[in-house]
């Protein structure tokens, strides 16, 4: 991923926990401009409609949905979690 303040690459290699810096800038890594969800022009800056609201975008915070910007996994697993549900809900 990319740091959204430095803009640096960073390799994550586990989950990113509240707690993680910017080994470059030393700003936090789990906070809602470094997520994927982030969008300043959406509802509460957040894509994510389930996301309860965060007023300070740049301060760590225990969000569950937070996904490292530029991760492909959260999309992947969400998709799976979709399917799985719907083939549940339409089981005969």
């Amino acid at each position: 991923m990319n740091c959204a303040f430095c803009r640096e690459k960073i390799r994550i290699t586990d989950r990113v926990g509240r707690k993680d810096t910017c080994p470059n800038c030393g700003r936090d890594l789990r906070c809602c401009k470094q997520c994927q969800f982030y969008d300043s022009h959406a509802y509460n800056e957040c894509r994510e409609v389930s996301a309860e609201r965060i007023v300070d975008k740049e301060r760590a915070n225990f969000c569950e949905y937070f996904i490292p910007r530029g991760s492909h996994r959260g999309k992947l697993d969400r998709t799976k979690e979709a399917k799985r549900a719907l083939e549940a809900l339409f089981k005969k």
